[in-house]
Order: C-alpha cells, then structure tokens, then sequence
C-alpha cells in the first residue's frame, strides 16, 4: 500500500495514491496511522480524482470518517497540484462537510481554501465544570463540529484532561473538536487543540477558524486573525457573515509503502 506523507502546520496526513480501491477497516487504519509499527499520521485522505467532481474522503486515527478538515484539505489541494491533476487556479472540493474552494499558491508551499460559513446552531453558550473549573462552551460548525473554550493559558496539559470530557458531553452527540483559545490581541489567538478521532493535535485548519468565528462573534477581534498553535500559524479572514477564508503552510514529506505484513 503507497501513501505520500504530506504536514500542513505540523498536523499530517497520509495521502492514499495506490491504484486498488480502498479498503481498510478502521483497526488497519489505526495501525497504519501508528507512529511506531506504522507509517504515523494524524489521518489518510483517499481522493476522487474525477475532474468534474473532485472529493476526498478523511479517516481519523480511530477508523472513523471527518466530515471536514482544514488542513487536510490543504494537504489534498497540494498533492492534486504535485500531481498535475490540478494548476494554480481556484478548483472546488467535494467533502462529506460541504464543497470547499481551494487554491494552490506559491508552487504550493501555501493552500488557500474557502471553508464555507461558520454556522452558530446553538445560539448561546453554556456552562459546566469540570476538574473544579468553571467552563463556558461555545459550539459552532465548521461543517464538523467544534467548541471553543476561552482559557488564560491554553496548555497541552489542560488540552489532554479538559479535551476528551467535553469531546463526549452530552450536548454533542456526534462528539466535537474542542479548541481552548486565548486572545492575544485583536489580530492573533493562540490555540490548543483535542481533535475528535485523533486526539491532542499540533494544528487543525477547521479548528482555527471556528476559534476565529467565536472570537469575532464576541468582538475580541478584527477580520483578519492569526492562530497560533504548536506546529505552526494559519491565518485566517472572516466575512461580515462569517464565511471563512483560511490559508497556510503545506509540506511534502515523503513517498511510504507499507507491508501487508504489518497487518499479520
């Protein structure tokens, strides 16, 4: 089985480009995904490479499907480039989230993608505690779902306690990627992240830009936002209807294979 490895802000990707039809189970995933007895990822991308209708299905770590990722999507966007599937003009982007609008931009060291409109379907935040912490959630989609979490100092500590309790409350049925942001300025968030499937994540491209839509909806921020996480900045733009605009790094690491002996 051949993969292409590809980071976009440190969160990578295996993009699936064997010829035979996909076909792994979600624990064959999970050990794909491995970092010690894999090839180590944060999830596959499996393309459609039909010209009038570009898609991409996207495994977590644990076998199940995201609707959407951001940088996964710019991961995606890269690799159709590196293949000449795709030139510098703006193409679009079938995902199980909704169609997205990418673009490949400096001989594709950076990704621009229109993520659609952050949409607010729980209209006020609301409360809990947790480890003796008062929290305030505020959940919003990115076309994947996401709660966002104002906290004085963002940790990869606080992400790992905090993030799986609120990934599975109950007010989240399909389960949530949790964002725990603070407000640098008006113009920069820095952020840590629990992604649902995966787990603590250096950067998720969707993750930033619903802690960007909070944070303007609450006026803690101009249009224009840097997110700063771990493995690197996405920069992100916001329309006054909370249509998105992200874009960011894109990486190519290497050409893998892996035995089907591994699976024995």
């Amino acid at each position: 089985m051949h993969f292409i490895k590809y980071h976009a802000a440190g969160n990578d990707y295996l993009v699936y480009s064997s010829q035979s039809p996909f076909e792994l189970n979600a624990a064959q995933i999970t050990r794909v995904c491995e970092r010690h007895q894999g090839l180590g990822a944060d999830g596959i991308l499996v393309p459609s490479f039909d010209p009038e209708h570009l898609a991409v299905t996207i495994y977590n770590v644990d076998g199940s499907q995201a609707e959407k990722s951001g940088n996964g999507l710019r991961i995606l966007a890269r690799h159709l480039w590196d293949q000449g599937h795709v030139t510098e003009q703006p193409f679009k982007v079938h995902t199980a989230g909704g169609e997205v609008t990418c673009q490949v931009l400096e001989k594709g060291a950076r990704v621009s993608i229109e993520m659609g409109q952050a949409q607010f379907n729980v209209p006020e935040p609301f409360a809990v505690t947790l480890e003796g912490q008062a929290l305030e959630l505020h959940p919003v989609s990115m076309g994947n779902p996401h709660c966002v979490v104002f906290v004085e100092q963002p940790s990869e500590a606080l992400a790992r306690v905090l993030g799986p309790q609120i990934e599975r409350l109950a007010q989240f049925p399909k389960r949530t990627n949790v964002q725990f942001v603070r407000v640098l300025d008006r113009s920069n968030l820095l952020v840590q992240i629990w992604e649902r499937g995966v787990g603590y994540t250096l950067s998720s491209g969707t993750s930033s830009c619903a802690a960007a839509a909070v944070a303007r909806r609450l006026g803690l921020v101009e249009r224009d936002v840097a997110v700063h996480m771990p493995g690197g900045t996405i920069e992100i733009t916001l329309s006054d209807t909370f249509d998105v605009l992200m874009q960011g790094p894109v990486c190519r690491v290497a050409s893998m294979a892996l035995d089907k002996e591994c699976f024995a």
